[in-house]
């Protein structure tokens, strides 16, 4: 493993406080770069910048605010040059169709899920044009592939994070920026206290693998699509998941 292969970058990171992003701000340290740790949890963000140190910083990002993004970004020219961008923050709730609110449910996912990737990159794009190329990854899921049931916010928005990849990818690559987007299928993390520990179980008896993630096996991908041993990949869609895509 090539311990410096960040060395003297920057990258920001949304919804990184805990979990997915939690796990990627710490590899990216520990690979020698900086990290912006992007998030509402303003305790959790800023015990975690305190611990990774003078390599991290917290700033607190409301991911549907603009303005908000753009002091994110502003920190993170203030670390250095900005060499990438990762889109955790998400939200996922089991709305069915014909849920009483269902309405706003399906709104509140995509002005986080959608939203909130749309205007990350839309923010970013002029740091990573200043400093020469970029890497965006977009966390996405497998029903950003395929669906799930009662998911239909949710569904909808990954799949949308999945198009929207697609499309930035193609914008930007005269810019050097690659865009890819991660689908990280049963993952260890808070997410899925949403659900039962019977409903969990049942989930892990469907995986392939017969267990469920870790944040640090999605840090591990996402690490390598924004570090330059990725640099011919772009609009790609990269699944981790123990198999459950398949």
């Amino acid at each position: 493993m090539q311990t410096r292969r960040f060395a003297g970058r920057v990258f920001l990171l949304s919804g990184a406080a805990r979990g997915l992003g939690g796990a990627q701000a710490r590899r990216i340290v520990a690979d020698g770069g900086s990290v912006v740790i992007g998030d509402v949890l303003v305790q959790a963000g800023q015990a975690l910048a305190a611990e990774l140190g003078p390599a991290a910083q917290f700033v607190e990002l409301d991911v549907t605010e603009p303005d908000q993004w753009q002091r994110a970004v502003a920190a993170a020219q203030a670390m250095g040059p900005v060499h990438g961008l990762v889109n955790n923050a998400g939200v996922y709730a089991p709305v069915p169709l014909q849920a009483d609110d269902g309405l706003a449910q399906f709104e509140r996912h995509v002005r986080i899920n959608q939203t909130g990737v749309f205007l990350g990159m839309r923010s970013v794009v002029p740091a990573l044009k200043s400093s020469g190329a970029g890497s965006i990854v977009n966390i996405s899921s497998t029903v950003g592939l395929r669906s799930a049931p009662n998911a239909i916010a949710y569904t909808a928005t990954k799949w949308a994070v999945r198009g929207m990849t697609k499309a930035a990818a193609l914008e930007l690559v005269r810019d050097q920026i690659r865009v890819n987007s991660v689908h990280p299928g049963p993952i260890d993390t808070d997410m899925l206290s949403v659900r039962t520990a019977e409903q969990n179980q049942a989930r892990i008896a469907q995986i392939p693998m017969g267990r469920l993630g870790t944040a640090e096996e999605v840090a591990n991908l996402v690490c390598f699509l924004l570090s330059d041993e990725s640099r011919y990949m772009t609009g790609s869609e990269l699944a981790v998941d123990g198999g459950c895509a398949l």
